[in-house]
Formats: C-alpha cells, structure tokens, sequence
C-alpha cells in the first residue's frame, strides 16, 4: 500500500494560504475532473496530488482549522494507510456524508468554495443548502487554486482519439443518435447534455487513451432532436479517418466553444435534458442564466449502453474465451511456481499482464491489478506498492482481481487460490462464498426485478454463519468501455431494473481483515426472458460468460447442496471445452485436472 504523502503538511497549509488571500473558509476537492467519471487523467489527481489518497472515489473538504476525507466502504481501509489522520480525518460516506460535516464545522459567514467544473449539479444544491442551513454561502471560484498550487501538474492528454468499428459495435453512430433523438422528444426537450466520457465514446463509436485502462472519450456534447450532434473536442486529435467517421454526425468545436452553444440553447429558450448526478455545476448555472429551461432526466445513453446488443454480446463472449486461455496458462505457472517461494505480489501481476498481451489482441487492462497475498488479500481494493511487494507465502491465500480491455469486449475476473494448505476456516469461507456466486449464477427472476432483490442470494451462506462482506455484489461492465459501469449494480439498495443484455460482475467476498481474504468474481449476461417450464411467466436469467476455473482446494463439498455441485462441474466442462483448444498440451493436461468433476 502506498505509504503516507510527506508533502501533505506542507501542500495543504500552502493552500489554506491562498485560500485565506481569497477571503474563502474553506475549499472542496473531489477526486472527479469536469467529466465526472470514476477514472481521471493524471492531470486531474488534485485529491491524490493533496492528500495522498488514490483511490477511485473520494472528496476532501479543507477549511482553515479542520479537514476531512470522505470515501465508500471500499477504501476505509485504504484511506486511513495513505492519508494522515492528523491532518485529513477519514469519513464514511454514507455513515458521515459530507452535507453532515458541513452543517458541524462551518459557521454563520463562512464562505466554501469549489470549483464548478468538478461538482455536479445535484452535489451543488446538496452543498449550498448545507451551507445555508448555518448561514454560510456556497462559492463557486473562475480557478482551481490546486492548479495554482500545483507547479509540477502534468499537462491535459493529447493522444489521438479513435473509431469503434461497426463489427465490434453493431450500430453506426447514425442508428443511436436516431434512437437518442426519440427518447429526447419522448422527455419533452431539444437537446440533451452529455458529459459522461463512455456516454461520448459510445454515441460517437469513438475510443481514447487519456485514461488508464479505460477507452472513453473525455469530451462533451450535446445531441438535438433535430439536426446534427456537436462535439466539443480539440480537432487537432482527430486523425483523418476519425474526422471522416464524424462528419456526417456530429459538427465538431474546441472545447472551450461549449459555453457559447450553451448560451446558444437559452437564448432561443430551448428544453435542454440535463442529468444533475452527472453534469458539472457550471453547465447547468450557464443553461439557467441564459434562458433555457433544464429537463432533469438521465442521460439518455446510459441505459442502451448497458444493454448490448446481439454484436457486443457476441464479441464479449469471444473476448472472455481469449481472456480464459490466459487466465488458465497464468493459472497453471502460478501453481508451479509458487510452492518455491520466490513470488511476490507485483511480479506476479506483471506475468499475468504478459499472458493476456500474448493472446496478441490486449489493448490495456481494465483496471490496475489486484495480487493480494495474505492478509492483502482482506482489502478489497488493494494496491501493491511496486518498491514493496509481499511475498506470496506457503499455507496462504493469493487473491488476484484483474481484467483486459480487448476491442471486442471488456473482462473482470477475481480468482482466489491456495498457496500450500488451507486450514478449516479458510475452505469453510471460501465455500460459502463459492455458495452465494453459484446461487447467483442460477438464479432466475421475472421482469422489473433489481439488483438489491437478488443481492440476499449471493450472501445466505455467509449471513447463516454470522458473516458478511461491506461491498456490492456486482457492477455493470461496458463494451470495450469502462469496467465499472451504469446504471444497474446487484446491491443492498439498488432500485435499477435489471434488463436482457446487461453485462454484470458476481462477486461475492469475505475479507478477515489481517489474515486473509476472499472473492469469486465472474462476469454474466443477462438472458432474454425465456418461458420455464410449468411457469405462467417468462423470466430473465444469467448466462456466464467467464471461462476459468476455480480452485477446488479450498472447497468443503460437505457445506455444498448437489445443484452447486452439479452447477460448478457443469461450469468447469464447459470452461474445458471453450478454452481447452486455445491451449497447448501442458496446459490443456492442467486444464483437464482443474476442471476435473467434484
């Protein structure tokens, strides 16, 4: 894990500072950039660059006597190793949510700025009415004093942006901006904002390289119902057959044209879609100022994105083929060579890198690899510092959460494996985890089912034995996009319907905090409704689509019933069939005997 920033002391009273010049209390800091998405270009690592904390998700509130971090159940752990509790307290998110910190440590007065490129529309009136209710104001600042401060801030990327062919898409741009104009009309508005950098990418069928791992396209636009799409993106990174795919679709502008065609759509009084949980303050303060009228709606790519068509369902099952061959080669040399001793952490998510780029179609991985090995293992997101990496030790659990960006589909797998022997307690908890991801995988349910009324099934085993695990069970998973993804997740309180074509992550967990941990994740596409039969209604159900076995040494199949039993064998051959003639002899034999029946 990363060790403690020691420049944080210096880097945030320099900015209390500034702060202090420009008659402000006290300032917020986001982890987001202007696109609001969970990944951001090194530019834009304010948070990290002031507090040391990189994870995905964060925001710091900074004021001239206290400050706080506030992160989700994924980095409390995390947060407290990178961040200085003595200068940054931690918060819960949802526990101790900001609009709470707000109301406790500001006064009658005070004055809190942000920066409205950085803070959503729905986050802002949630800060001004916090503010409000003790008498201080909510301040939006023309610079990020960050960015003042920042003297070694790395420039905006420029890498060229480029097209997602038809054959990997299955729709041109004209059929989904057809299809977005419908729903636009059908909300009553003449234009919809886009901010979402995958919502660009996947209107556009466009893909970039600015973020890491993540293929978007880091631009904004605005779709009418009538005429032409505008795309605000530097012309200059539109190689020549990127400027010919747009041409006919979208009238291409600099980016610091947007506030003009805002002012634009609010002179002529226009209805403009505007999603507040993700588009920047400053749009919808510049749309309201200039006439228009704002039709708060989601943004109207989100769910078509999430359901993929027959094309990308297709192509993800190809892509989790490919992926499975390397999983399974990297399996089968993990298991040789562990028992010596010699391997840690990072050289082993090095040599997993080089088995998918030796499938000769990996484009990037789809997030930073997860090697945790021992006790690592029980933070769910955690991350292996190069310079001091663990040993993977013998008698001890590695958990590895690794995915691939591949321009046919998008992976994410989580394979937990014993290095040695497992003691009782560390198979009794993996099977019960084994148990919720197996109960998931079958389960089937009709139409307008959510993914909190399916989420029970993936922990039964662990709440019947008093245990539990503080993350979701599954997240949506893009095409060759983000591998975090709206609008569903399967989670204690998610009220999204879940929709045929969905691509989904199972993962289930269990996490010993200091010992070890657990978790099985495979990816599953949601079915068409299909009849069952002696049923009066049709019900949805999950196909599988990662291929790659799973460790029957540290299952108890004493704790399993015999449709789990008969659901991983069933599993296991038909991970032999798909990925067996990818491979070579030795690894098809250790194929053959990791797929081996229960």
């Amino acid at each position: 894990m990363t060790k403690l920033l020691p420049d944080s002391k210096s880097r945030i009273a320099a900015l209390r500072a500034l702060l202090k010049a420009q008659k402000l209390s006290g300032f917020i800091v986001p982890r987001q950039d202007e696109f609001q998405g969970e990944y951001v270009s090194a530019h834009a690592e304010r948070l990290r660059w002031l507090t040391g904390f990189s994870g995905s998700w964060g925001m710091a509130i900074i004021t001239q006597k206290k400050a706080a971090i506030f992160v989700d159940g994924r980095y409390t752990l995390q947060v407290r190793q990178q961040v200085d509790s003595r200068l940054v307290t931690p918060q819960h998110l949802i526990d101790q949510p900001p609009v709470d910190w707000i109301k406790a440590h500001l006064k009658k007065g005070d004055r809190l700025g942000f920066d409205p490129w950085l803070v959503t529309a729905d986050q802002a009136r949630r800060f001004a009415a916090a503010c409000a209710a003790v008498g201080a104001s909510l301040v939006p600042v023309a610079k990020n004093p960050i960015d003042a401060l920042w003297t070694e801030q790395p420039p905006r990327p420029a890498t060229p942006f480029a097209v997602q062919p038809t054959q990997f898409a299955g729709q041109t741009p004209k059929q989904k901006q057809a299809d977005m104009a419908r729903a636009i009309i059908k909300a009553g508005a003449d234009a919809a904002v886009l901010a979402l950098p995958d919502s660009v990418a996947w209107v556009f069928n466009l893909r970039g390289q600015d973020i890491p791992y993540t293929p978007v396209v880091p631009a904004f636009a605005l779709l009418k119902r009538v005429g032409k799409a505008e795309l605000f993106i530097d012309p200059a990174r539109l190689p020549e057959d990127v400027a010919a795919h747009l041409k006919s679709v979208a009238v291409v502008k600099k980016p610091a044209a947007l506030e003009a065609s805002l002012k634009a759509l609010g002179r002529r009084k226009s209805r403009v879609m505007l999603d507040g949980a993700w588009v920047a303050a400053r749009i919808g303060t510049v749309l309201e100022k200039s006439g228009a009228k704002i039709v708060n709606a989601q943004d109207p790519c989100v769910l078509p994105k999430a359901m993929k068509n027959a094309t990308e369902a297709e192509g993800a099952r190809t892509a989790h083929r490919r992926d499975g061959a390397a999983m399974a080669r990297f399996l089968r040399w993990l298991e040789s060579e562990a028992p010596s001793g010699g391997l840690d952490e990072w050289s082993v998510a090095e040599e997993l890198r080089a088995f998918r780029e030796g499938t000769g179609e990996l484009r990037d991985l789809s997030f930073e690899t997860i090697p945790g090995a021992g006790p690592n293992a029980a933070i769910p997101h955690y991350h292996v510092d190069p310079k001091n990496p663990r040993k993977l030790d013998k008698d001890s659990i590695f958990l590895i959460d690794s995915g691939g960006q591949y321009q046919d589909g998008t992976t994410d797998i989580t394979r937990t494996v014993i290095i040695g022997q497992p003691t009782e307690e560390m198979t009794d908890r993996f099977t019960r985890v084994l148990k919720g991801m197996i109960q998931l995988s079958m389960a089937r349910f009709p139409m307008g089912t959510t993914g909190s009324q399916l989420d029970v099934l993936a922990r039964g085993a662990l709440w019947q034995a008093g245990l539990d695990f503080d993350h979701g069970t599954g997240h949506g998973v893009g095409s060759y996009l983000s591998v975090h993804e709206g609008p569903a997740r399967i989670n204690k309180t998610d009220r999204v319907t879940l929709q045929p074509g969905m691509i989904l992550s199972n993962e289930p967990g269990y996490y010993k905090a200091g010992h070890f941990g657990i978790r099985i994740e495979n990816l599953v596409l949601i079915d068409k409704p299909e009849k069952v039969h002696g049923g009066e209604r049709d019900m949805l159900g999950f196909e599988t689509l990662t291929l790659c076995p799973i460790d029957k040494r540290l299952i108890d199949t004493r704790l399993m019933t015999r449709a789990e039993l008969d659901w991983l064998n069933a599993y296991h051959a038909r991970v032999l069939k798909e990925v067996g003639p990818l491979l070579e002899r030795e690894d098809v034999v250790w194929l053959e005997q990791a797929c081996a029946a229960l």
